[in-house]
């Protein structure tokens, strides 16, 4: 029978930035992850600002900078509703959304994964890797079952279990919690491209053109994250072993300067589509003794990039209990408020982004032209840089969702 105050199990980036923080103050953190080496699954690209912030009150920028992490300070909606020169003149200020935050950070999901367990391990946290079958019993104290990379048998009674497994949590099962994922009114894929040198690397951009949204992630020297959304109903948009030059194909979009540079770009990972879903618990996300963080207590609608801003969120607010020895309640609370606010947040930008008719593109310059002047509506919008806690609660209700689905 083994000890820790702390077991994390999963070593993503909730999990491993959780067990940094924690172990920097001294306590006993076993972190446990199935991976030996981290894969590019196409998720968790960019960082929002106020995920940044979270970052910055972690100590863990250099962590993120150091495994070639960029910040975007601007953000250019170039649209087939707008003008290129127009859509530069109205660019975004990413530098200027939050007192001391660069902008949004720009990373590769795998190395900063890599960084930060390799932070965790530095800090004093107990790391093993490629581990096998885990279990989990919640109670008074909670107990955790692994196998080891050898075939070990090993049996950890802990204070506190941390279920940082993603969106297939067995700790989640084990705890008896059920997820609820909704139905998707979009299909989403990415792709990493290199050769892309004469896109500025302090430049995202997003916009939608014809039947397609995209969303472009820069990082240096080149490689960048592209994405292209479509209706979930054109389910073969982009299928077999050409997919990858259909999805460079589509990204020649008049709307952006120059797009035949995207047709030179070379693949540098996989091209991969999944349905877009919001997905929460039917319960908290707790059990005795036992907290769930990113994905594995619920996710975002990946159309608004959220997915790694919730996971450092989740990561400092549960760091911060735990050193304090305080209750989850506060944790529980939250994170219920701020992802029914990010709920809405993506559903406003499904309506407003991926509406793919005249209509859709009426309300989309209809939005456009009102945000400046109406905070209120403007909300669910700003709440994917600024935050879902810093706009108005008003914006996230449905009267304000009504009022925009009912512009142009």
């Amino acid at each position: 029978m083994e000890t820790a105050d702390i077991v994390v199990v999963g070593g993503g980036i909730a999990g491993s930035a959780l067990a940094t923080v924690v172990a920097r103050e001294g306590r006993d953190v076993l972190l446990l992850e199935r991976a030996t080496a981290y894969r590019d699954k196409v998720r968790g690209e960019t960082i929002a600002c106020w995920g940044v912030a979270e970052i910055l009150r972690m100590g863990l920028e250099e962590v993120f900078l150091a495994a070639g992490g960029v910040y975007a300070t601007r953000a250019v909606f170039y649209d087939e509703i707008v003008r290129p020169a127009q859509a530069e003149a109205g660019a975004a200020p990413l530098s200027r959304v939050l007192p001391g935050v660069a902008g949004a950070l720009d990373v590769w999901h795998p190395q900063a994964c890599e960084a930060l367990i390799t932070a965790a391990a530095a800090a004093g946290a107990r790391v093993v890797r490629g581990i096998g079958r885990v279990e989990t019993t919640p109670g008074e104290p909670p107990a955790v079952r692994y196998t080891d990379p050898s075939g070990g048998e090993h049996t950890v009674v802990c204070r506190l279990v941390v279920g940082a497994d993603g969106r297939l949590s067995g700790v989640r099962r084990s705890a008896g919690i059920e997820l609820v994922v909704g139905t998707p009114r979009t299909r989403g894929g990415g792709m990493l491209v290199d050769g892309l040198d004469d896109w500025p690397a302090d430049t995202a951009a997003l916009g939608t053109e014809g039947d397609l949204h995209y969303l472009l992630f820069p990082r240096a020297d080149g490689r960048v994250r592209l994405y292209l959304l479509h209706d979930v109903r054109d389910r073969g948009r982009f299928s077999g072993t050409d997919r990858p030059r259909a999805f460079l194909d589509a990204y020649q979009l008049d709307c952006i300067p120059d797009s035949a540079m995207f047709g030179r770009a070379r693949p540098a990972g996989p091209c991969v589509f999944y349905p877009m879903t919001d997905s929460w618990t039917t319960t908290d996300p707790i059990a005795p003794a036992v907290v769930l963080i990113g994905d594995a207590a619920g996710w975002n609608d990946p159309i608004i990039g959220q997915g790694l801003s919730i996971a450092l969120r989740d990561a400092r607010t549960v760091a911060e209990i735990v050193l304090d020895d305080g209750d989850l309640a506060p944790y529980v609370d939250e994170r219920r408020e701020r992802m029914r606010r990010l709920r809405v947040s993506a559903s406003v930008v499904t309506d407003v982004a991926c509406t793919f008719t005249p209509e859709g593109a009426a309300r989309r310059a209809a939005y456009g032209a009102t945000m400046a002047s109406d905070p209120v509506l403007a909300g669910p919008r700003a709440a994917v840089q600024a935050g879902p806690d810093r706009v108005p609660g008003e914006s996230f209700g449905p009267r304000t969702v009504e009022r925009i689905r009912a512009l142009g």
